[in-house]
């Protein structure tokens, strides 16, 4: 039996399957409900949801562009730590689960909503990214999760209770999609159907960022990235907010066949996943970061920076971005960037993102010391006894083994 709610806040795209959820939380729960559906850059037109809504009886209906929010408070502080999950993926649907989620807890209290829902289902990872993080915020929601609910276990059943109660479907939902498509301004997923197979290589239909890098022009794009604090704040001297920033590297960088990934990931739940990815802008920022840290980060910074990283993108991919934890190393990692300002220089060119030059007024790269010709700051002979008391230990550890 479903527990009683009077009001509950929907995390809505207007799809079939959210247009589902609504009329079931209609009928199932027999209360009110209010949509939320943000903006975060997905290329969609989004009035749609607004007029299915209304067909619906929604009277509170709530649509924000959080573009710039999603990418100054989520997705930069996230790359100040270079954080990539298994070593490749930059977390792009990842990054958006906390705020949207965030702003479901901030509308449920300004409507006096006790519930929340959301349409991940009970494979994901989503699941568990959205209810850790209203958890966070706030502890006593009820959270409904439909998926793990109800007894539309099937597309046919999905599409027979839509046609029951006049919900309108796309023709290209009536039969088995070829696959599933999440995006924001920091990237599009593709998983599931035709892409299940891992052995099997994605056609081409399945991108929508980037054109192959066979297709990419064949003379090479250069630009000029600026970063303050370790935000990337201008291209090619133009400053631009953080959304237009990445959107604009979103062009630059698809249109050279920039940021396209075909993993194989660990989902959180236990079970492994085959998923497509393009993050064009995302992968140019990322090689531009670290180009402009390795002329401005201490040795050990960077290193102990690139040793908490992969447990900073595992928090971030699980859904705990609202965990002490998270918070704790953000702050570590933010520290590290008071002094990553200066320029990068990319070169972009077919599937690549490559630095060319770096500069900083904070730079700790000194010609006087690396260079081959004479100089009169580093007396060459100081490495002999450097290496001598490096290699103290390996002696008599030597001398031990001789012995046995």
């Amino acid at each position: 039996m479903a527990r009683d709610v009077k009001k509950v806040v929907l995390a809505y795209s207007g799809g079939l399957d959210t247009s589902v959820i609504l009329k079931w939380l209609q009928e199932t729960y027999g209360c009110e409900v209010v949509t939320f559906t943000a903006d975060l850059g997905q290329g969609e037109e989004l009035e749609p949801a607004r007029k299915k809504a209304e067909m619906f009886g929604v009277k509170e209906i709530f649509i924000e562009d959080l573009r710039e929010e999603f990418v100054r408070d989520y997705v930069f502080p996230m790359f100040r730590a270079n954080a990539l999950y298994e070593g490749v993926y930059l977390l792009g649907t990842s990054i958006a689960r906390p705020l949207i989620a965030k702003r479901q807890i901030e509308i449920a209290k300004a409507t006096g909503a006790d519930a929340v829902a959301h349409g991940a289902t009970g494979k994901g990872n989503d699941q568990v990214r959205f209810e850790l993080s209203y958890y966070s915020l706030e502890p006593s929601i009820h959270v409904i999760a439909p998926w793990r609910e109800w007894d539309l276990t099937s597309r046919t059943k999905l599409i027979d209770f839509a046609e029951k109660h006049q919900i309108p479907i796309a023709k290209d939902k009536r039969g088995e999609a070829p696959f599933s498509v999440d995006a924001n301004l920091l990237h599009t997923s593709s998983e599931g159907k035709a892409l299940e197979d891992p052995w099997q290589e994605p056609e081409e239909f399945v991108y929508s960022r980037t054109v192959s890098p066979e297709a990419a022009p064949d003379r090479p794009t250069y630009i000029e990235i600026e970063f303050e604090k370790g935000d990337a704040v201008a291209i090619d001297g133009e400053r631009l907010s953080p959304a237009a920033l990445l959107a604009r590297l979103n062009d630059l960088g698809g249109a050279n066949g920039i940021g396209r990934l075909d993993l194989v990931e660990n989902r959180f739940v236990g079970m492994k996943s085959r998923g497509v990815y393009e993050t064009p802008g995302g992968t140019v920022l990322l090689a531009a970061h670290r180009g402009v840290e390795s002329i401005t980060l201490d040795r050990g910074a960077m290193h102990l920076k690139d040793e908490i990283m992969p447990r900073y993108a595992e928090l971030i991919y699980n859904g705990f971005w609202f965990s002490p934890e998270r918070e704790m190393l953000q702050a570590l990692i933010d520290k590290s960037q008071e002094h990553v300002s200066g320029t990068v220089r990319m070169k972009l060119y077919k599937g690549s993102a490559t630095v060319v030059g770096r500069k900083s007024p904070n730079t700790l790269y000194s010609l006087s010391h690396v260079t081959f010709e004479e100089d009169a700051v580093y007396d060459q002979r100081d490495a002999a006894g450097f290496i001598k008391l490096n290699a103290l230990r390996l002696k008599l550890l030597r001398r031990r083994g001789m012995n046995d």
